[in-house]
């Protein structure tokens, strides 16, 4: 295809930029414009003092996806990152001292297992052959294809009603597991895609499968230095980024749209118009003076959206190796903290954390001899608890800290250099993120797939959407497997368009 034809990708999240290279890639001239200083949408950088923070994902789980995309634009990734692999995946905490180091080596997962309630190792196992048999339906299959009409969910329902979709994460992994600790352990990765174990689909146990498949990941230099490597892959092969261009709408007229208008008044015109924006944001902002985003915005506000984050970046003057790179600190409750996380209408006055402790595999994101850290903690989203962040947000910074401090890192108040916090009102006032969720829809059945909002609007044929909020979801294989159902959808109708 010649170059006669330009897009416009509002938004240089992983969607954005994977769909833009995409894109660009295939011979149309693709311009990415991004609000921020800096592009990676919640996989932004902070730097202080020394220390590298990663704003948000930190969890590389399908290199293949990413390795695919360097590819199809004609390079090798190795020329652009360095891959680290992440060894135990992550490491599973429990208060009453017991932890559960969850790594790609079966003998030791057995024998941790065992260890715990014998058993559940052959539970494992069958549990381990139901998420390989949804890994290949739900993400080999389907995680990349764009589901635009009905008939598209109805061929692919035998195999969803065969793998017994309808049930909840953490049920299928009870009809295979008995021990409840590992229960926990098996059933909360659809937290780290904003799904709550007891009402998201089982298809989102195909995590597990994938990450025993392709491992865990991390970029030398940070999730930031694969932006980087991305943006760079992009204008390698002719494409145009702008930063601090927050977009203020998308054009659309006579039943399409004809470019946008960045905050400044510059108007970029354009083939087609794809959206890395938050959803709600895309349709009730950015087209809020046109029909079709009226009526889509009426209708997605109906819809249930995923819990929040309160995110804590800090930096101390020590390495603490008694730590693993991913840590999940599981607190005294857990499906009760979960209901409150999902629907509660305050804070609970217990958490579970996520820490993140980089300098574990990678110490070049601290000074010598210190660590660069985060820790998140869901929390719900602010049409559900409508909190004052710019209140409680330092008062449970330092619960978190008092917690840390007692159960896992010692010394922390004294070792402390630098912090920082990111609460609900940042993701929905910085990312434009509707009720401050984190991971824009909630990943429940009737969400998914068809039911999610499509990588092609219904109504304005060359607009489409990228990114967390259409299909097949949050997570970076998610958003990765996104921008090729889009860019799939994009270039077919360009191409037509062109040829016609």
């Amino acid at each position: 295809m010649n170059a006669s034809k330009t897009a416009i990708v509002v938004g240089a999240g992983f969607g954005g930029l994977a769909l833009a290279i995409r894109l660009q890639a295939s011979g149309i001239q693709t311009t990415l414009l991004e609000k921020r200083d800096k592009p990676g949408g919640r996989a932004y950088v902070y730097e202080d003092q020394g220390f590298v923070f990663d704003a948000g994902p930190t969890v590389i789980t399908d290199p293949s996806a990413l390795e695919e995309l360097f590819s199809a634009a004609g390079k090798r990734m190795s020329d652009y990152v360095e891959m680290l692999p992440v060894t135990p995946f992550y490491r599973l905490c429990w208060e009453d001292g017991s932890h559960f180091d969850y790594a790609n080596d079966q003998d030791a997962l057995d024998r941790q297992i065992h260890a715990r309630n014998p058993a559940d190792v052959e539970g494992y196992k069958r549990f381990l052959a139901y998420s390989k048999a949804v890994f290949e339906e739900g993400y080999l299959k389907l995680g990349a294809v764009p589901f635009l009409s009905f008939r598209d969910m109805v061929a692919a329902g035998p195999q969803l009603a065969r793998l017994q979709a309808w049930q909840s994460v953490y049920k299928l992994v009870s009809r295979f597991i008995q021990d409840e600790h590992l229960r926990q352990a098996f059933s909360f990765h659809s937290l780290l895609v904003g799904g709550n174990p007891f009402a998201t689909s089982s298809i989102y146990t195909l995590i597990h499968a994938l990450e025993r498949k392709w491992g865990v990941w991390f970029p030398k230099g940070g999730t930031g230095a694969l932006v980087r490597g991305m943006v760079k892959l992009f204008e390698d092969i002719g494409g145009r980024i702008e930063l601090n261009a927050p977009v203020a709408r998308i054009e659309a007229a006579n039943g399409r749209v004809s470019g946008v208008r960045v905050e400044d008044g510059r108007v970029f015109a354009a083939d087609a118009v794809a959206s890395n924006a938050d959803v709600m944001h895309t349709y009730a902002s950015l087209l809020g003076e046109h029909p079709r985003g009226v009526a889509e915005a009426k209708s997605l506000g109906k819809k249930r959206f995923s819990n929040s984050l309160f995110v804590l970046y800090f930096g101390l003057d020590k390495h603490h190796e008694q730590l693993r790179h991913h840590t999940v600190c599981f607190g005294p409750r857990y499906r009760e903290l979960i209901d409150e996380i999902f629907g509660g209408k305050a804070l609970a006055d217990d958490f579970s954390l996520y820490l993140h402790a980089p300098c574990v595999t990678d110490p070049s994101l601290a000074p010598p001899g210190c660590g660069s850290h985060y820790v998140l903690a869901p929390v719900p989203h602010l049409g559900n608890a409508p909190i004052d962040w710019d209140v409680e947000g330092p008062r449970y910074r330092d619960r978190i800290f008092d917690y840390l401090e007692q159960r896992y890192m010692p010394g922390l108040r004294s070792q402390l250099v630098t912090s920082r916090i990111f609460t609900p009102h940042d993701f929905r006032d910085q990312l434009n993120a509707h009720l401050g969720s984190a991971f824009s829809l909630e990943p429940i059945l009737t969400q998914s797939a068809w039911f999610r909002p499509h990588n092609r609007d219904a109504v304005l044929p060359n607009l489409y959407l990228v990114g967390a909020g259409t299909h097949p979801g949050a997570g970076v294989p998610g958003v990765i497997g996104s921008a090729k159902a889009t860019a799939g959808l994009m270039i077919e109708d360009l191409h037509m368009a062109l040829s016609a």
